[in-house]
């Protein structure tokens, strides 16, 4: 038992866990119970603290939700795992960086050797020659070791780029979304920290693009198929989003793109994009034939500065959008 319950006391917080459950109105999952059961301990205080705000903040506690914070606060997605991330890709880069460096010095050195060989001058010529063979056999057998070294190297390099792709991997379980492929919150507040960092007075516009119909979908033709829309969805969405954006799922049905350095107006266009993007896609079950319903989107616009924590900025942008979806696409500025 985690901790160190005794078997009374383990029942008396599983039932505590699963009538949590209840008044979160969410079912008795694996993941589910496991935050659940987190929560009733209250020795979790980041994941405790994070559900208060959201229950706080009058937002439900949906799949998505409590499986990121099972991913962030219970299997250990943390900030160690973070600062290790960055350690090695700092050591791999500061390794290799030397490696090139120092094989360069060493070809200067056999160069200097070889040109210099022919220049030796003794008022002894035996001497000379015996001097200049010793100097050759001496370069050649560096010229060896130097190839094997290079070789080496290369080896070194090869492995350092394999660890590079599975940093980059790494990252991706950290910082990705796993069905949208988008961003997730934990990401939001990195970007946010390095464009601080940056520059402190820096404006950045934020969309925030909520998919209307996604429960109903949901409930009538299932999560399979829900979550095919929103992934679809997704990849229309982060489509005009460029590189120095950066596309978020905040949401079970909601997303959200900052942009730094741009303005509302040309923020209020790339809004216009999406829900006219989204507006003509068009879904049809391969298995049935049926023609899904057309998907809506309500969208918001606002420009904030970067010193707005990620939790204000997402707070502060779902006031922009009504409390309930609308029957055709509307931009709310």
């Amino acid at each position: 038992m985690k901790y160190h319950d005794s078997i009374k006391q383990a029942e008396q917080k599983m039932n505590m866990a699963v009538k949590q459950l209840q008044r979160w109105y969410l079912p008795v999952s694996p993941i589910n119970y496991a935050v659940s059961y987190e929560y009733i301990n209250k020795k979790n205080i980041p994941l405790n603290t994070t559900i208060e705000n959201q229950l706080t903040s009058g937002k439900k506690l949906d799949n998505f939700f409590i499986e990121e914070n099972y991913r962030q606060y219970i299997l250990g997605q943390s900030n160690f795992r973070d600062e290790i991330i960055d350690e090695l890709e700092e050591v791999v880069t500061h390794v290799e960086k030397n490696s090139q460096k120092s094989s360069l010095s060493i070809n200067k050195l056999i160069t200097n050797l070889d040109n210099n060989i022919d220049h030796l001058q003794s008022s002894d010529k035996q001497t000379a020659i015996s001097a200049a063979n010793s100097i050759r056999h001496a370069s050649q057998a560096f010229k060896l070791h130097q190839q094997k070294f290079a070789e080496h190297i290369s080896l070194t390099c090869e492995k350092t780029r394999a660890l590079q792709v599975e940093l980059k991997e790494a990252r991706k379980e950290i910082y990705m979304d796993p069905l949208t492929g988008l961003y997730n919150r934990k990401a939001m507040s990195k970007h946010l920290d390095l464009w601080l960092t940056e520059d402190p007075n820096r404006q950045i516009a934020a969309i925030l693009v909520n998919v209307n119909q996604l429960s109903e979908i949901n409930t009538q033709f299932g999560h399979l198929i829900s979550d095919v829309l929103l992934s679809k969805i997704a990849s229309k969405v982060n489509s005009y989003v460029d590189d120095s954006g950066l596309p978020i799922r905040s949401g079970e049905d909601e997303f959200l793109i900052l942009l730094p350095d741009v303005d509302k107006a040309s923020a209020r266009e790339i809004a216009d994009k999406i829900s006219q993007g989204v507006e003509k896609l068009r879904f049809v079950s391969s298995k049935s034939g049926i023609r899904l319903p057309r998907m809506t989107l309500s969208i918001g616009v606002e420009i904030f500065n970067i010193a707005e924590n990620a939790n204000n900025i997402l707070k502060k942008a779902r006031r922009l959008l009504p409390d309930y979806p609308l029957d055709n696409n509307a931009l709310i500025f």
